[in-house]
């Protein structure tokens, strides 16, 4: 009786197996960026004797692509450097330095957890043109290798931002974190 009990619980295991392997797979890869890795939309798969599935992008821990982000403050001390992270890669066109960008944005100081600028806020919930020239060093640098149709996230130190002035509503000596998404480079 043992022997036959023995024998249930190995062929209910190899059943276990056999299934799990029969599950949706999701290989995804993964690209890293200045300090950071991010998942990209997992490789598509097609069922058995059905149509084949169009692969969707994971929405990012800020959300979805091409939706108002929710920015999330970690807890401690802020980096002392630029980090760059892919939330979502895109699969277009790559920056440069100092180009032309268009792009949806928000931003939130890491001291206060509170949003002080917002491209999507602006009235027309239009995306908002501008060289990297032009803007913050954090920026800048933090922008370049990042493919249009992707999220980025830029966590930028004083030193790369406003510094020990500040600006508007931006204290002085604040770390910077912002969401980006990437329309168009050019």
């Amino acid at each position: 009786m043992s022997r036959l009990r023995t024998l249930v619980f190995a062929s209910l295991a190899v059943t276990a197996v056999g299934l799990t392997g029969c599950s949706s797979s999701s290989a995804s890869t993964s690209t890293t960026s200045a300090g950071g890795s991010a998942t990209t939309a997992p490789a598509p798969t097609t069922p058995s004797s059905t149509v084949p599935v169009t692969p969707v992008q994971d929405p990012s821990p800020a959300g979805s692509y091409g939706t108002k982000p929710t920015v999330t403050v970690p807890t401690g001390t802020p980096p002392a450097g630029l980090q760059s992270t892919d939330l979502i890669t895109g699969t277009g066109a790559t920056v440069a330095a100092g180009d032309t960008v268009t792009v949806q944005y928000v931003g939130v100081a890491w001291s206060t957890g509170k949003q002080f600028d917002a491209s999507w806020d602006d009235g027309n919930g239009q995306p908002t043109t501008f060289s990297l020239n032009q803007v913050i060093p954090g920026w800048s640098q933090g922008m370049v290798g990042m493919k249009v149709g992707g999220r980025r996230e830029l966590v930028i130190p004083p030193s790369l931002g406003y510094g020990a002035s500040g600006q508007g509503p931006i204290g002085p000596n604040e770390t910077l974190i912002f969401i980006v998404d990437l329309y168009k480079v050019g």
